[in-house]
């Protein structure tokens, strides 16, 4: 997969199927999007995924995006939202875009997409422009899930509440974070339970302060445990929101490494405890629930 970071640098040769938003999650309803563009690039025609970066707090990184599309699409733009994009008229945007710079044959885009000055240009515009400038548009229905349509906005909602199941649900996968594992108070060492801290990137979206069941992955293996998220309000006055992760089966020093987590179920909200002998037996409690799911 070829990736660039400014449409502006796209300089593919051959003709291209196309879809277009800003793949927050790229979840299920993404993906639908995505194997629609796969099903159209051939030897002569290449699948391009148009992702424009908007907003500050994101639930999935621009790097994490490059890993998972890696194998899946022949390239990955990730464009920031410009000035000049932002007020490219729709029309514009259709003829210099779509048809000159990146040469497409095929568009599939959501029912809601919309795009140019105002987000005046819609899927109604896309298809009055089809046969003139010679692409063939797909409007792909929304993935469903009980009654809802699956969004980045749902997903964000699940996480708020710590239901990161639906959300690995609706996503298709499991919701994760990355980092580098930092030095801590080692407190838990001292209690039995040596853990890594793992701050997210600047903007990252966490779920729910809380304990979750989570695996982590150090040095290319998986490792199972639980994970506390948030500002660990017993111990620490730092308000820096963390992930700090006991592996079940890790004891090895993972200082300075790279990290993975991702977050398989929610046991309980983040607590003030009176003490750390209180922490302690809570932990103990967490450890078995955790244990116990990856049992089950």
């Amino acid at each position: 997969m070829r990736y660039i970071t400014d449409i502006q640098s796209y300089c593919g040769k051959k003709r291209t199927a196309v879809t277009l938003g800003k793949f927050d999650g790229l979840h299920r309803g993404h993906q639908k999007l995505i194997e629609k563009i796969k099903e159209h690039a051939d030897e002569d025609c290449e699948s391009v995924v148009v992702s424009f970066n908007i907003g500050r707090d994101f639930l999935m990184t621009n790097e994490e995006k490059r890993d998972r599309l890696e194998k899946e699409v022949d390239w990955l733009i990730s464009t920031p939202f410009t000035e000049e994009l932002r007020t490219m008229e729709a029309e514009a945007f259709i003829k210099e875009i779509l048809v000159k710079k990146l040469r497409t044959s095929y568009i599939a885009v959501g029912p809601d997409y919309h795009f140019g000055h105002e987000k005046r240009g819609d899927v109604k515009m896309l298809a009055e422009y089809a046969p003139v400038c010679g692409y063939e548009l797909e409007v792909i229905e929304k993935e469903n899930h009980k009654g809802r349509n699956i969004s980045s906005t749902y997903v964000r909602e699940a996480l708020a509440q710590g239901a990161v199941e639906l959300a690995n649900t609706l996503l298709g996968y499991r919701y994760g974070m990355r980092g580098f594992v930092e030095h801590g108070k080692q407190l838990g060492r001292t209690l039995g339970f040596p853990t890594m801290n793992v701050a997210p990137e600047k903007g990252k979206i966490l779920p729910r302060f809380g304990v979750y069941a989570c695996r982590i992955k150090v040095d290319d293996v998986w490792h199972e445990g639980i994970g506390n998220v948030g500002i660990k309000p017993t111990v620490s006055d730092e308000k820096r929101a963390l992930t700090e992760v006991y592996a079940f089966d890790y004891s090895a020093d993972a200082y300075g490494k790279p990290a993975e987590i991702e977050f398989c179920a929610f046991e309980r909200p983040e607590t003030v405890f009176s003490s750390v002998e209180e922490l302690k037996k809570h932990v103990d409690s967490d450890i078995l629930y955790g244990r116990e799911y990856f049992q089950k």
